[in-house]
């Protein structure tokens, strides 16, 4: 039973939670506005939406036909029976509600009950809820009209970094907007890939995601320029703060970028295409760990 849940979960992708937290922590140390308590109070909250995420996509996808019989990824735990559609239902609610909660926590020690800040991380933290459940879920899913990759840029990207920074220092400062895009849209190529493995299943059931809407082709052009937007929006945040010096220790992630897309070039089929979806989460994940260790000069 725990093994089911536990793939339930999809630990493979969050890394990618980790890791808008992770730059957004490093971004305040850098600046000199780090908190510990709003560090580990974001991982957890940010954690648990994640999981909020994933086990609302596994139910919305068996639903709606996406993860049928015809689905070439690994399939998903209501599909294949191992978790019941009541149990993953309940599941939903109770990561709803402990999102909500470790959100209140987290604002409370950040912003302060009742502070203009915190209506308003509440009402992101709430829309980041409703995000999660309606990306594939509902009459008409988000996700099924090839709008997830905005939505994982935004909340993956500039609100889980930009959203980081501030409760951390209580202030922005305009140029983390440059590694909250880089964040954004790696994760916004995790969610290509899967996309691209997924097109003949997808289409099948209706969800015209940007790989079904475009074709295989174009879809791993839009991938390249994903990756590479994102190293070089990384870059520009270090040359404007002087730390060029820095750019040298963010190489050995660019190789695995490199590495992922000449993989994804070569990729023939679902199963090639499968890997590459933790391999781009943990590149990102290391990528962070080092940009992190670059600024501070740790």
């Amino acid at each position: 039973m725990l093994k089911n849940w536990l793939e339930a979960f999809r630990l493979r992708t969050l890394p990618l939670a980790l890791s808008c937290i992770g730059m957004g922590s490093f971004l305040a140390a850098f600046y000199g506005n780090f908190s510990l308590s709003v560090c580990i109070l974001s991982l957890t909250t940010t954690l648990f939406l994640q999981i909020l995420s994933n086990l609302a996509n596994d139910y919305g996808d068996s639903v709606h036909g996406a993860d049928s019989a015809e689905r070439e990824g690994p399939q998903r735990s209501v599909q294949r029976g191992s978790i019941s559609s009541k149990a993953m239902f309940n599941s939903i609610i109770v990561f709803a509600i402990l999102s909500f909660v470790s959100g209140i926590i987290l604002l409370h020690f950040s912003v302060g009950i009742g502070s203009t800040a915190f209506y308003v991380f509440l009402g992101l933290g709430l829309a980041a809820i409703a995000a999660a459940i309606a990306y594939t879920n509902g009459k008409r899913p988000y996700g099924y009209s090839g709008l997830g990759d905005i939505s994982v840029f935004i909340f993956f990207g500039l609100v889980g970094v930009c959203g980081t920074y501030f409760l951390h220092a209580g202030s922005l400062e305009p140029l983390i907007l440059l590694p909250a895009a880089s964040c954004g849209l790696f994760a916004t190529g995790v969610l290509n890939i899967n996309n691209i493995r997924d097109i003949k299943s997808d289409k099948s059931a209706g969800k015209n995601s940007v790989p079904v809407r475009i074709g295989e082709g174009k879809a791993i052009i839009y991938h390249t320029i994903l990756i590479t937007l994102g190293c070089l929006a990384s870059i520009v945040f270090l040359f404007m703060n002087e730390e060029i010096k820095s750019i040298f220790n963010l190489f050995p992630a660019f190789a695995l970028f490199v590495i992922h897309l000449i993989k994804i070039y070569k990729a023939k089929n679902s199963i090639e295409y499968d890997p590459q979806l933790k391999h781009l989460a943990l590149s990102t994940l290391l990528f962070v760990v080092l940009f992190g260790i670059s600024i501070l000069d740790l």
